[in-house]
């Protein structure tokens, strides 16, 4: 029998906040969100989430792989106009929308979602990962391709190795080395997430690539042109 993720009974919030009105709700929102730590052993299910924009259209794939193994299992989609304008650290009010359309598809619940984005390396501590953690209620990680805020010492060169990222005299994440003598990503939790835990997630997806295995099934599904809603 399968389990559907658990979105909440009624919307967590609306989607056409004007900026102001999104970012005093990400204040209040990031306040919401838990530090809890996943073992690798509790771990049997993992997912991978991305969104691409093309023609002002929003696709969101869910890619569900096995862990270890990283055999896919589900690949969801969905497709959305795009009605929210781009505004740097708001991303999710472009995207969230289309995810959730996505997410409501999925047959198997994983234990764990990889999000191509940040989690709580973010002005307000809620990027995609963390805000759409709380509308999961479960486990999630943000894992970032390049720098979007925050100080941190250049990680060591070899795989495995990483330095804490901090803001305003917080630590919200790592830059981790992935590959050895390969640009890092970062890696921040989202809800219900420690980032010791999510430090050692992330490795344990990421066998030989950069980016883990499921954020690369993800966004190979987000970019199918014969995708269908």
């Amino acid at each position: 029998m399968t389990v559907k993720p658990l979105l909440p009974e009624k919307p967590l919030h609306d989607w056409g906040l004007s900026p102001e009105d999104a970012r005093k709700l990400q204040t209040t929102l990031s306040a919401q969100l838990t530090d809890e730590p996943l073992a690798l052993d509790d771990i049997s299910l993992v997912a991978g989430v991305d969104v691409s924009v093309k023609d002002n259209v929003s696709r969101a794939a869910i890619v569900v792989l096995t862990f270890p193994g990283m055999e896919i299992i589900e690949i969801e989609r969905a497709t959305r106009p795009t009605d929210y304008p781009y505004v740097p650290t708001l991303l999710t009010f472009r995207e969230g929308p289309v995810l959730l359309k996505a997410f409501a598809k999925l047959q198997n619940r994983p234990d764990v979602y990889l999000f191509d984005g940040m989690g709580r390396i973010h002005p307000r501590q809620a990027g995609i990962a963390a805000h759409m953690g709380l509308w999961l209620n479960a486990p999630t990680i943000g894992v970032g391709k390049s720098h979007l805020l925050g100080n941190y010492d250049p990680p060591g060169n070899e795989k495995g190795d990483y330095s804490p990222l901090f803001y305003k005299g917080k630590q919200l994440g790592v830059v981790l080395r992935t590959r050895t003598n390969v640009k890092p990503v970062y890696i921040s939790p989202g809800n219900r997430m420690t980032l010791a835990s999510a430090i050692e997630i992330v490795m344990a997806c990421t066998p030989k690539y950069r980016l883990p295995e499921p954020i690369r099934a993800a966004h190979n599904a987000a970019g199918d042109d014969d995708m269908i809603d």
